[in-house]
């Protein structure tokens, strides 16, 4: 019988994982709340992503080295594009008409929907320059190779992917971007912006 009232072996011990997963709840909490203040501002955050992979590339530079990471980076930036400029829905895969995607900036305005936004198009690259940022710090991922190969091998992978991708959208006349494309509201001319069409 605990007669003073005070907590037991069992509270103490369990005690410090609580508060553990409070910070981190926390944590998470206000990183969200940073992420969602964010998303309005489309400059802004590519802008960050610009100086982050420029931090990168000059590390690399300086390193002479980590030529694997950088060719896989390569690689996820490939897919991610892929993703970015396809539409949420295949019209190869679609069934019946429904609405027909953009084809001409003069087109009365149709949003284009990806099938990755460009939100998180934004926030997948930012995450995976500073993975690989980190991983940079790490010898054992300095594989040695003739890195003029990887170089070689990407280009053709992006030309072939990307005329693919080009080829694609001449065959279901579909426009990958919405910039541009106005929306008319009564006699007030409104322009649509990217952001708010991609935001998660």
């Amino acid at each position: 019988m605990n007669v003073g009232g005070g907590t037991g072996a069992g509270d103490c011990i369990s005690s410090p994982s609580t508060t553990v997963s409070q910070w981190f709840f926390t944590v998470s909490q206000r990183y969200q709340h940073l992420l969602d203040r964010s998303t309005p501002h489309v400059r802004h955050r590519w802008i960050a992503f610009s100086v982050i992979a420029l931090i990168y590339a000059v590390r690399v530079y300086f390193v002479q080295g980590f030529y694997i990471i950088t060719y896989g980076l390569g690689i996820y930036i490939l897919q991610l594009l892929i993703a970015f400029l396809s539409p949420q829905v295949d019209p190869e895969l679609a069934d019946g008409p429904g609405p027909s995607l953009p084809t001409r900036g003069s087109d009365e305005f149709r949003p284009f929907v990806r099938r990755l936004p460009e939100f998180k198009f934004w926030y997948s690259l930012t995450k995976a320059f500073c993975i690989a940022f980190v991983l940079t710090f790490f010898s054992a991922f300095d594989v040695p190779v003739f890195w003029p190969i990887l170089l070689f091998y990407w280009v053709v992978l992006f030309i072939s992917t990307m005329k693919r991708q080009i080829m694609h959208m001449i065959k279901y006349r579909y426009v990958p971007f919405t910039f541009g494309k106005q929306r008319y509201s009564g006699k007030k001319e409104t322009v649509i912006d990217e952001a708010d069409v991609s935001r998660p």
